[in-house]
């Protein structure tokens, strides 16, 4: 997804427990206790209550993420309740609510009506939604799954079209903008890991399938998988590359990087920037396997947030281009139009 480098929404750390872990604990919690001796002498209260834990504990992650939920959300948090009490339950537990028609009835109808709903909304959408594009297929199945759910399948969708499809395809270069490529240095590396890779899976799957077939075929669905990232990630550098739109600087490494920089952000570009500027807290390097070559300078420092609190703010961007002297000349002279 393009993101503008000026754009920045954080959740605070205290709403992301409250809203997240905590629920997925009780929820995981429950389904353990549900497994004891006890629970399992009175399988009617233990659903009753594993169903009640569940609803409850995603409805308040959801208070805390929203104050004021939309009707939808509540139905969508009380559907995901009922769906992890019944999936997480143990057989006599899942017999114990079948007996109870009523309450069968009442979690099948909850998760119908959510179901409807969601088909409704994405039935609305389809008129208007390109499906030719990856942001379509995103905001229609974003209304049927959970929108972080839908940007993974679509990611995860595209990535395998890529890798087994998209072979000597034109680059991504839209009519208004210009493309400059960044791909020649850092895909033999990338062709030589994935060689590396071939011979590691290889080897590692003949030294345990002695041990265990099981473990040998999980290893080498793996190991699979992550081929088909290597390729598709090598072949996306070529087709993806940095570029100079009418509204800002598109930075793109493959699929790994996708970040919109509107040029009245840009304070100026630096070529062949430091090695400790580079190394600098407040610089973001997206300049992968090679040493990056160019350094886009902000106006003003963006706030960051990492996964174990606040970051230095945001001050300037390292990449790395083939032929950096076409960018630089350009990206200047639309600097000056701009200012």
């Amino acid at each position: 997804m393009r993101t503008a480098i000026t754009t920045s929404s954080h959740r605070e750390p205290r709403r992301l427990v409250l809203g997240t872990m905590l629920p997925v604990a009780a929820i995981w919690g429950s389904a353990l206790a549900v497994r004891s001796a006890l629970a399992l002498e009175h399988p009617r209260i233990a659903a009753l209550v594993f169903l009640w834990i569940a609803c409850d504990a995603l409805t308040l992650g959801l208070l805390a993420h929203y104050r004021r939920p939309l009707p939808r959300q509540v139905l969508a948090t009380l559907a995901g309740g009922v769906f992890a009490a019944w999936m997480l339950s143990p057989a006599p537990l899942r017999e114990a609510v079948s007996a109870m028609p009523w309450l069968a009835a009442a979690m099948l109808a909850v998760v119908a009506l959510h179901v409807g709903v969601r088909l409704v909304r994405a039935g609305a959408l389809l008129p208007n939604a390109d499906l030719r594009r990856t942001e379509g297929w995103r905001l229609v199945l974003g209304e049927m799954l959970p929108m972080s759910v839908a940007r993974v399948l679509v990611a995860q969708v595209g990535l395998l079209h890529l890798a087994l499809f998209r072979w000597n395809a034109p680059a991504d270069v839209p009519a208004e903008a210009r493309g400059f490529a960044y791909h020649r240095q850092l895909a033999p590396m990338m062709i030589a890991l994935t060689l590396l890779s071939v011979i590691e899976i290889g080897v590692t799957h003949l030294v345990v399938r002695h041990w265990s077939h099981l473990a040998a075929t999980i290893m080498a669905v793996v190991g699979g998988w992550s081929l088909l990232y290597l390729i598709g990630l090598i072949k996306s550098l070529r087709l993806r590359p940095v570029l100079l739109t009418p509204t800002g600087v598109h930075l793109r490494v493959g699929m790994l990087v996708d970040r919109l920089v509107p040029y009245a952000d840009i304070a100026r570009i630096e070529a062949e920037p430091a090695g400790d500027r580079v190394r600098a807290a407040d610089t973001l390097n997206v300049g992968l396997l090679a040493w990056p070559n160019l350094m886009v300078h902000l106006r003003q420092p963006v706030p960051r947030r990492g996964l174990f609190g606040p970051r230095p703010p945001l001050a300037a961007i390292a990449f790395r281009l083939d032929d950096p002297a076409p960018f630089v000349r350009l990206l200047r002279w639309r600097l000056g139009q701009a200012a």
